[in-house]
């Protein structure tokens, strides 16, 4: 066999390689198979989704069970020595973008890689969703650390990552802050991550970087409302401290009725876990008046009983906001300038509770 006849079967290799749609430079890492963080239950439809089938009777009317199918929070922690990298995922809803979300945020991944220095996390790459298919191929730090969120309010039905073929994909090892149990983050569209522009800027995610901590998102867009049976959903989260930022979705009355109860059930459930109250963010006003019926709620069972609730907090909306007017897309729902500030705010509360550093 001469050189011709070996270099034509080389390269009709190749083509059939190519039409048959196998990539020899690649290896794909399923979503199934990837170090995963982000999702309070491991018996889940699939790795994509919040809340299990067997908890689909806890979920009050109106929107939470369908709303967890979203994958807010849901992320990707991995090191890996390839240099480059590709990400592939498919969403159910073709509506990739709304009124007050990006395509970017609604629908679309968002990459962090570890700066090997300062052990900070740094944007690398995000995305546009053009289709409810999409891909992205970059460049990568062999080695490095890396971060991949899953989109925030468009649920996933396939995620891929694909890596030089030989390179390693391996999880990361624990982190410096020791904190191994999620921050539970339960409340509203806020929470779930509206307006954020991208996954990595919901002030949920920022919060658990800038605190270097692991966090779960159980935001419901308009359902945030504290009924007693999300208790059993929230509550069965091992925590390391539950977040509950419902107020935006509770009138005077329902924060009333239903805060105190809920405090006192969650607290029935795990009596140890430190539970941090959120006031409604707000730009314009320095207090509302819910926040302060809830603050007045804690002030009453430190009180009661202050053994019991030691670790009780209230976090007002004035260490969430500068309110410069500037912080949101729609006079509610923060823009990355509002979440940035949350995310700040939260994560000194998260430090100061945990007995985490600062640095």
């Amino acid at each position: 066999m001469n050189k011709v006849t070996v270099t034509c079967i080389g390269m009709l290799a190749a083509c059939a390689a190519v039409f048959a749609g196998a990539e020899p430079e690649w290896e794909w890492h399923d979503g199934l198979t990837l170090p995963q963080e982000g999702r309070g239950f491991s018996d889940t439809a699939n790795p994509y989704v919040r809340i299990p089938d067997r908890l689909k009777d806890k979920c009050p009317p109106g929107g939470v069970w369908d709303l967890s199918h979203d994958s807010s929070g849901i992320c990707y922690r991995f090191s890996t020595d390839s240099n480059r990298m590709r990400v592939k995922w498919t969403v159910k809803d073709a509506r990739l973008s709304t009124h007050n979300m990006t395509g970017a945020g609604r629908s679309g991944v968002d990459v962090y890689i570890q700066d090997a220095e300062t052990g900070k996390w740094k944007f690398k790459q995000g995305s546009r969703p053009m289709a409810t298919t999409n891909e992205l191929e970059f460049a990568w730090t062999p080695g490095s650390a890396c971060m991949i969120y899953l989109p925030l309010y468009n649920k996933v039905r396939e995620f891929q990552v694909g890596v030089k073929k030989g390179s390693y994909v391996k999880p990361l090892p624990p982190r410096k802050s020791g904190v191994t149990k999620p921050v539970v983050c339960y409340g509203t569209s806020i929470t779930h991550g509206a307006s954020a522009s991208r996954p990595g800027m919901a002030w949920t995610a920022q919060a658990a970087r800038k605190a270097d901590v692991p966090f779960v998102d159980l935001g419901f867009a308009g359902n945030g409302k504290m009924e007693m049976s999300m208790v059993d959903v929230v509550s069965e989260i091992d925590a390391s401290l539950y977040v509950l930022d419902c107020l935006w979705n509770m009138g005077d009355k329902m924060v009333e009725e239903r805060f105190e109860p809920f405090v006192r059930e969650l607290r029935k459930r795990r009596p140890t876990t430190p539970i941090l109250c959120a006031e409604d963010c707000n730009t314009f006003k320095d207090r509302t008046r819910k926040g302060m019926i809830a603050e007045k709620i804690i002030a009453k069972l430190k009180a009661e009983d202050p053994k019991l609730w030691k670790d009780l907090y209230f976090i007002p909306n004035t260490e969430q906001m500068i309110r410069d007017g500037e912080e949101t897309v729609d006079n509610c729902h923060p823009n990355d300038w509002g979440m940035t500030h949350m995310g700040e705010g939260f994560a000194r509360r998260y430090r100061q509770i945990l007995g985490l550093s600062s640095k």
